[in-house]
């Protein structure tokens, strides 16, 4: 594992370490004031759903450090942003949950009031923005000095043309799944029975990097291959110039070659598969590819092989 990497997974544990800090020291410092029982969860006519305190700061510990394993091993540099998000929203409803519960009677008339989601999601945006800037830390390609494959296709440009490419691809189902993610998550957080209610966070996990992957644009020029959201410029995924060691067209089978849809992660390639299909695939140093499936892939690989030769020539 490279010195990127660590470094990546670091960023990306870090917002959970501090969450879990934080947590446990809310725990300590209040101790005195918080009731044997807590309200953990709350429904239409109040709260619904009871543990221990000592139930309770097990079950909080376990889940900021599950969100947290999943994001460090899986995270990729475009997401790290998403990551410092969910420790954020996570983190933020755990401590409204303890202030909510202070000085408590009777844990069945807490009260959880409807601004503790609209704090929560502040959190989590404000983080977001702190993994987003955090991204530069970690470096975003390797040295250059790649060849292109002599066999690669070519789009002829004359010595004084510039060229660019770009598609706006889209998956019905993958939308229709996120906003299904997005719309039920608040749902289940507040009517399903405690620990039940949790899976409402697991909607958010899905649903805003699935609305975000669900319609996307792919360009080539003279910064490379760039995929990101159609509505906005960042998450994005980019190979610049340098890496690219060739680029072609080939057909994808979205469960048999990536497991399934949306940015996917495989032994030596990654990809931002929406269908099977024609898809745009770039050979990047050390044999590693990164796979987009896109119309017209075959005018997008010409044009970046030509593209990534002249740069290598500057």
């Amino acid at each position: 594992m490279n010195r990127a990497t660590l470094r990546l997974r670091a960023l990306a544990a870090l917002p959970f370490v501090l969450a879990l800090v934080a947590q446990l020291l809310l725990l300590a410092l209040f101790h005195d004031r918080l009731p044997d029982r807590l309200a953990v969860h709350f429904g239409p006519e109040g709260a619904d759903g009871f543990a221990g305190r000592t139930a309770y700061g097990v079950i909080s510990a376990a889940l900021l450090l599950g969100l947290g394993t999943g994001w460090t091993l899986l995270v990729r540099r475009t997401a790290l942003w998403g990551a410092w998000a969910t420790a954020g929203f996570t983190g933020a409803l755990l401590a409204l949950l303890v202030r909510d519960n202070l000085d408590a009677v009777d844990a069945a008339r807490v009260v959880s009031p409807p601004t503790d989601l609209a704090l929560a999601a502040a959190a989590a945006a404000l983080l977001a923005a702190v993994g987003l800037a955090l991204t530069r830390l970690v470096p975003e390609g390797e040295p250059a000095g790649v060849s292109v494959d002599a066999d690669a296709p070519r789009l002829p440009l004359g010595a004084g043309e510039v060229a660019g490419w770009t598609r706006t691809t889209g998956s019905r189902p993958l939308t229709a799944l996120a906003v299904l993610a997005l719309v039920a998550a608040p749902v289940v957080l507040l009517l399903a029975p405690w620990p039940l209610a949790l899976l409402g966070l697991v909607g958010l996990v899905i649903g805003v990097p699935g609305l975000a992957l669900a319609r996307i644009r792919v360009s080539v020029d003279r910064h490379g291959l760039t995929v990101r959201p159609s509505f906005a410029s960042r998450p994005r995924v980019r190979v610049p110039l340098d890496e690219v060691a060739g680029a072609d067209v080939r057909n994808v089978d979205a469960l048999a070659d990536f497991g399934g849809w949306g940015y996917r992660v495989r032994a030596h390639r990654t990809g931002v598969v929406l269908r099977s299909g024609e898809a745009l695939v770039v050979r990047r140093p050390g044999g590693r590819e990164f796979a987009v499936t896109v119309p017209d892939a075959r005018t997008a690989a010409a044009l970046l092989n030509t593209l990534a030769e002249r740069h290598g020539k500057v």
